[in-house]
């Protein structure tokens, strides 16, 4: 009789997701506010680590520094991570005006 259970259970139709709990927010995230990934902040916002959390950071715009990852995974071992260049925009080394400044600058550059 415990086969015939399984089967009778085995026909029925999945449960459908449900909406999130009651207790998460329904509200994108704004800048400072706590998330777990990118989707939970508000346009323009990206999660990131800060300290040992993560939080909404902006979006870097053109001319902001941001970080170039020489390996990959290196990601997470910052402690205050910034988010990438907004769209259309790359992490490329500052161009500097002199030939002997030696910065390892990178901002955020048209493409």
């Amino acid at each position: 009789h415990g086969a015939t259970e399984l089967e009778e259970t085995g026909t029925e139709t999945l449960p459908r997701r449900t909406p999130a709990p009651a207790w998460l927010p329904t509200a994108k995230g704004e800048e400072g506010d706590f998330c777990l990934r990118s989707s939970d902040c508000a346009a323009g916002l990206c999660c990131a680590r800060h300290f040992w959390s993560k939080i909404c950071k902006p979006v870097l715009r053109e001319g902001q520094v941001c970080t170039r990852h020489r390996r990959k995974g290196s990601h997470g071992l910052e402690i205050f991570q910034r988010c990438q260049c907004a769209e259309g925009l790359a992490c490329r080394l500052q161009r500097e005006q002199s030939p002997t400044d030696t910065s390892r600058l990178h901002t955020c550059q048209r493409h």
